[in-house]
C-alpha cells in the first residue's frame, strides 16, 4: 500500500512539473502577445475596431518566415474569444515558388463571426492559396474587411522577404 501511494505521488509530482514547465512556456507567449497587440495599435489604430468588434482572434507575437524557392514559416500564438484567453495556437507553414529571405513578423487573424472562432478551434480552418495578409501601415486598416469570415494583418518586426503570401498555412489549438 505504502508503494502504490508513493507511485501515485511521484506521479502527480511529474505531471505538474511538466504541465508546469509548458505554462512557463505559455506565459512568455501570452506577454508576447500583449505587447504585440500595443505594437499592433501604435501601427495602426484602426486595428482597435477588429479587436473590439471581432468574435475572436488569434494573435502570434513571433512568426518566423524563410525561404528561397522552397520556404517555410512556424510561429506560437495565442487565442481570444470576447476579449478573453481561451488557448494556445500553433502555425506552420512549407512552401514552393518565387520567394526569397528571412522574416520575423507579428501576424493576427480576426474571426468574424462565432462559427468562423468554432471552425479554427476544431481544427477544421486553412486559408485559401490566394489569401494575402495585410501588411499594416498607418490607417490602412481602417478600410480593411473581413473576407470569407477572416481579416490578416501582417506587420514586420526584422529582416526582408519577397512574399506576403499565408495560403497554405496550418494551424493547431489546444484550450486552457
Amino acid at each position: 500500500m505504502k508503494v502504490l501511494k508513493s507511485l501515485v505521488l511521484v506521479g502527480m509530482l511529474l505531471m505538474m512539473a511538466s504541465a508546469n514547465a509548458q505554462t512557463k512556456k505559455d506565459r512568455k507567449i501570452v506577454n508576447d502577445a500583449k505587447k504585440a497587440q500595443k505594437t499592433l495599435l501604435s501601427a495602426d489604430s484602426g486595428l482597435e475596431r477588429f479587436f473590439e468588434n471581432s468574435a475572436g482572434y488569434v494573435l502570434f507575437p513571433n512568426v518566423g518566415k524563410g525561404g528561397f524557392i522552397i520556404g517555410g514559416a512556424s510561429g506560437n500564438g495565442v487565442v481570444y474569444e470576447a476579449g478573453e484567453r481561451v488557448g494556445m495556437a500553433g502555425l506552420k507553414k512549407l512552401n514552393v515558388g518565387l520567394q526569397a529571405g528571412g522574416q520575423a513578423i507579428i501576424e493576427v487573424i480576426f474571426f468574424e463571426t462565432e462559427v468562423d472562432l468554432e471552425r479554427f478551434k476544431e481544427g477544421k480552418f486553412q486559408f485559401a492559396a490566394e489569401t494575402s495578409a495585410v501588411a499594416l501601415k498607418s490607417g490602412i486598416a481602417f478600410n480593411a474587411k473581413y473576407k470569407e469570415g477572416v481579416a490578416v494583418f501582417a506587420l514586420p518586426k526584422a529582416g526582408l522577404m519577397a512574399d506576403a503570401s499565408v495560403g497554405g498555412q496550418k494551424f493547431n489549438y489546444r484550450p486552457f
